[in-house]
């Protein structure tokens, strides 16, 4: 194999490995909010209005917890560029690349290759969920406790 094809092969498995969010509009965005300040939820509040509908995705690992945290951390900040303070969480899955074998050769002139590849299942994290925007009045509110005297 020449340079250029390793090049190209190592871009194409770069790729893949990227992680995504996607998104289908289903109401009017909002000025952006801060991340950190999107919550979630199982079911809708009251009083809330949709405005997307959101899909996101982690870097392709062996199915860890953080996976799981990163692709939930994309929707909130997908939510936030949108406006949202919210976003009811849909489910959460993973998708992987089943373990594969090949085995090839050739031949060019008097020289005669051949090679064994052997893949490692790899796993993706995904995440859907609906953006929302809470009115303040129907946020849930934060429960403070009060050391006792």
């Amino acid at each position: 194999m020449n340079f250029r094809t390793l090049t190209v092969l190592g871009v194409l498995l770069a790729v893949a490995g990227c992680a995504s969010t996607s998104r289908v509009m289903l109401g009017q965005a909002r000025p952006p909010t801060d991340p950190a300040l999107v919550q979630i939820y199982s079911t809708p509040p009251p009083g809330s209005q949709e405005i997307a509908q959101l899909e996101s995705s982690s870097a392709v690992g062996f199915g860890t917890q953080g996976q799981t945290d990163a692709a939930v951390a994309r929707l909130k900040k997908e939510a936030a560029a949108l406006g949202a303070n919210g976003v009811i969480l849909m489910g959460v899955g993973s998708s992987g690349s089943p373990v594969g074998m090949s085995v090839g050769a050739g031949s060019y002139g008097s020289h005669v290759g051949g090679g064994v590849g052997i893949g490692i299942p790899t796993t993706q994290k995904r995440a859907a969920g609906v953006a929302i925007w809470v009115p303040p009045a129907d946020r849930l509110p934060v429960q403070t406790i009060t050391p006792e005297k």
